[in-house]
């Protein structure tokens, strides 16, 4: 079991990381263009390798919006989990894109559909991957406790 690693990042910047991706993977899905679902891969790709206090949204948020509040609100996440959860989201969207442009174009725009569903209700707050981290972990499922 890894210990927690907390790390503080913009609120607003978390926020706005969320629902930029989520936005981007409706925008994709609704128009039916890949562009979109290509910059939400580089993000969480990026997310996942940089980390969470380096990801490129937050960092473009806090150096721009957050400038104009003096005491700009923080979160506390956790560094391994939110990479995990980066990490699951960038292999299912490479999963979506290959769908897209190898395989099958109309089953990658319903994979995406259910891609979207699933990054919305992580922005929403009942992120799947946090939850699923937290199980592995030993954190929710009684059954994957050492005793």
């Amino acid at each position: 079991m890894k210990p927690s690693k907390p790390v503080k990042v913009s609120k607003g910047g978390f926020i706005f990381c969320k629902w930029s991706i989520a936005i981007l993977l409706w925008v994709g899905f609704i128009f039916r263009w890949k562009w979109p679902v290509v910059v939400s891969f580089m993000v969480l790709g990026l997310n996942a390798l940089l980390r969470v206090k380096r990801a490129p949204l937050i960092l473009l948020y806090t150096y721009t919006v957050d400038k104009f509040f003096k005491k700009p609100k923080q979160e506390i996440l956790d560094d391994h989990a939110m990479r995990f959860a980066h990490t699951l989201g960038t292999i299912l969207l490479s999963i979506t894109l290959i769908l897209l442009f190898f395989v099958h174009e109309k089953v990658g725009f319903v994979v995406l559909f259910f891609v979207a569903i699933a990054k919305t209700l992580g922005a929403l707050g009942f992120c799947t991957a946090l939850r699923m981290y937290g199980c592995v972990n030993g954190k929710c499922c009684s059954f994957l406790r050492k005793k």
